[in-house]
């Protein structure tokens, strides 16, 4: 049940911060779902261990402020990412 959990979470972090973006245009299902997932991941290793922000919520679980900075990491990504080129 975790991989499903995990995969919505992630599809609803990437779909969000996709949105906040404007990057909803390019991006399917499947780069929500990476892009959220990988979101979190990075929302857990940035705000959560080397910032100390958000404590435990960071990028982990389903809860409300584990989605809200799932979608902050997200959006990190996602800048990445356009800096990069890699989205427009």
């Amino acid at each position: 049940m975790s991989w499903i959990i995990t995969i919505l979470v992630g599809a609803l972090c990437g779909w969000l911060a996709s949105l906040i973006m404007k990057t909803n245009a390019q991006q399917g299902a499947v780069a929500n779902i990476l892009i959220g997932i990988v979101g979190s991941i990075i929302a857990q290793f940035l705000f959560g261990n080397l910032l100390n922000i958000g404590g435990d919520n960071a990028g982990t679980g389903f809860s409300f402020w584990s989605i809200i900075w799932g979608v902050v990491g997200s959006v990190v990504l996602i800048a990445i990412l356009k800096a990069l080129r890699v989205l427009r």
